[in-house]
């Protein structure tokens, strides 16, 4: 029965979104007439943080923040554990800073959360072309920073099931070193609600976790992201140790 009644939930949030985003967007487009950038992030993070509410007030899911405090001024390269579609609504109105998130080209089709995207200021990259795209994250990277933006980038590359851990690639941390940036490593539990491969939301609390800013300077990638990783691992078992009940936790980071 409980089953049942999250399906129905989900079911509604699901309408929710959809009921709400188009006029959204379509206000976004007619903004992205006159401005791009910043307006249409913030009015974009507007629509983002109705969405977290709808999952709030329709399915029960709340968030539980740590270590906020560590956030910085400056910019940085964002680097958190993925789980979910969830972080991807949540961070924009959880962070102070706007966000460039570097993600597949190809979500720009998609019609009018795409369309609103390609108005701000991201990094789309073609995955077939692995060089040139590396190329891209570097420049607009730099670019975006240098205007105050903070860059995200999923380490592990796609949504990791709850208690799972995936390959953390040094995309994050070559970008990190190659603009001289610090490194933010963040935790989030989020397939405790939101589970990687479904649309059925459950009821509960995601701990969103923010670590201490990592210098990248002087730093080869590999063995950055390895801290990054170490970090966040163990803190994915600290948050969530039903999840990882049996399982060895990370490496111990650098001293």
């Amino acid at each position: 029965m409980t089953q049942f009644f999250n399906a129905v939930r989900s079911a509604l949030f699901l309408l929710f979104m959809a009921v709400t985003v188009i006029p959204w967007a379509l206000a976004v487009l007619l903004v992205s007439i006159v401005a791009t950038g910043n307006v249409v992030y913030w009015m974009c993070a507007g629509w983002l943080r109705t969405a977290i509410w709808g999952a709030k007030v329709i399915c029960g899911v709340h968030a539980r923040l740590h270590g906020f405090e560590n956030l910085p001024d400056s910019p940085v390269v964002l680097c958190p554990k993925h789980q979910s579609t969830w972080e991807t609504f949540a961070f924009p109105t959880l962070m102070p800073h706007p966000l460039c998130y570097v993600f597949k080209r190809e979500l720009l089709y998609i019609p009018f959360f795409g369309w609103a995207m390609a108005r701000m200021d991201m990094i789309h990259i073609d995955r077939s072309k692995r060089a040139e795209a590396w190329n891209l994250v570097a420049a607009q990277g730099r670019e975006f920073m240098a205007k105050g933006h903070w860059v995200i980038m999923f380490p592990e590359g796609t949504r990791i099931a709850r208690g799972a851990r995936g390959h953390y690639k040094s995309g994050a941390t070559r970008l990190a070193i190659a603009t001289e940036r610090p490194v933010l490593p963040v935790a989030v539990t989020s397939a405790r609600c939101w589970p990687r491969k479904s649309f059925v939301l459950r009821p509960g609390v995601i701990d969103v976790s923010v670590g201490m800013p990592i210098p990248s300077t002087g730093r080869e990638p590999d063995e950055l992201m390895r801290e990054v990783e170490a970090w966040i691992e163990n803190e994915m078992h600290r948050l969530d140790p039903q999840a990882y009940a049996g399982l060895a936790a990370a490496p111990a980071a650098r001293a």
